[in-house]
């Protein structure tokens, strides 16, 4: 894909895009009031992907709305809803909302395919790799992955919570070029345009600094729709971005709003990382929920930032109950998360090593033991400081 600038635009950048996954919310789909869907609105995407297609463009969709297509369908009050009443609406939304896309694009010709995925099954290794791999069989029949959060299983445990940061957890499985998150906003402002008067629009982000995520603010308190808000959204847009996948936040609230994106509709772009991480760092930087976590020192902190493994003896403590080959969070001694890595130990002996030098490690455990508690290539560091 070509370099995205800020000269850039979310023209050039979509034609450019051999693989592009778009996320919709359910504020787009369905009446805030009713939970009824958005037939047209629907048809009008379905013809704008459609014609990406036809440039050889393939296209993931993950979709929302199922809970609030489901909670109209079963008369659920105003309000929030108990987990059970979510999994319930869920159940019913679910297949109407996967019936709907495929009438949306049957007249196009396109067959569509229902994907619904846990956050257990792109934080687990193999069933990540079991679920790209099914994503790409159907891609390559020319099939339209219609993906969603398996709401009527998963618990709070065990959710996404949210659609934004699935899609970049699907854009990093698919390899995908860009990211479209469709939403009720046109774009990242400075501030909610609608409390403050001096806000401005801001057209393209070349990184997403603590700066910029400090923009976000909670989710739209206008709808009883969707469980995200703008700090998800940037949340997904630095998932993706760290893997080569340039990010694209517009709004939804017309027909045809990926034409009106390839017409000049105001959104923002946020340009690919320059440092891209293979497949499988990317995989454990995307981790939502870390199993646990390690503190280092300073002088570990200094370390890691010139490529080294993270040894016991910067560790100060452990926290979580994980086993050799769980996610953990490497963090500094403000508690700030530095990276993330794959542990080589688990909790109980990480707990027993804390601080011990390589030769104490064999003596403290009674056997043999690995140098490194992270291995450099099992670990990938967030927002790496210059200083470093």
């Amino acid at each position: 894909m070509a370099t995205v600038n800020a000269s850039s635009t979310c023209a050039e950048v979509l034609a450019n895009a051999r693989r592009v996954v778009i996320k919709v919310g359910s504020s787009l789909l369905a009446d805030a009031q009713t939970g009824v869907l958005r037939h047209d609105w629907m048809a009008s995407l379905a013809q704008d992907l459609a014609a990406l297609s036809r440039v050889d463009t393939e296209f993931l969709m993950v979709s929302s709305g199922a809970v609030a297509i489901g909670r109209g369908a079963l008369d659920f009050p105003d309000g929030a809803l108990a987990l059970e009443q979510k999994q319930a609406a869920a159940a019913v939304g679910q297949p109407i909302l996967a019936g709907a896309w495929a009438r949306a694009f049957a007249p196009l010709g396109l067959v569509t395919a229902q994907a619904l995925l846990t956050l257990e099954d792109t934080e687990d290794r193999r069933r990540w790799l079991n679920s790209r791999a099914t994503l790409e069989a159907l891609l390559a029949q020319k099939a339209v992955p219609i993906i969603n959060e398996n709401d009527t299983v998963a618990t709070d445990e065990i959710r996404y919570g949210d659609n934004d940061r699935l899609a970049a957890r699907v854009a990093q499985m698919s390899g995908a070029d860009v990211l479209i998150l469709l939403s009720d906003i046109d774009g990242l402002w400075s501030a909610d345009p609608n409390r403050q008067r001096d806000a401005h629009h801001i057209p393209f982000v070349a990184e997403l600094s603590d700066e910029v995520m400090a923009m976000a603010e909670g989710p739209n308190p206008g709808t009883n729709l969707g469980s995200g808000g703008m700090i998800t959204k940037l949340m997904a847009a630095r998932m993706a971005v760290q893997n080569g996948c340039a990010v694209i936040l517009s709004s939804g609230l017309y027909d045809h709003p990926i034409k009106a994106l390839m017409t000049g509709a105001q959104a923002t772009l946020f340009a690919p990382s320059a440092s891209i991480t293979d497949a499988r760092k990317g995989w454990i930087a995307g981790a939502i929920k870390p199993v646990g976590a390690v503190h280092v020192d300073a002088g570990a902190v200094r370390a890691l930032g010139t490529g080294a493994s993270l040894l016991p003896v910067g560790m100060t403590a452990c926290t979580g109950d994980f086993t050799r080959g769980d996610v953990l969070a490497i963090l500094d001694t403000t508690g700030k998360e530095i990276g993330r890595g794959l542990a080589a130990y688990s909790a109980n002996e990480a707990t027993q090593i804390c601080g011990l030098r390589s030769k104490e490690v064999e003596q403290k455990l009674g056997y043999s033991a690995r140098a490194a508690m992270i291995h450099r290539d099992d670990m990938v560091l967030l927002n790496k400081d210059k200083d470093q």
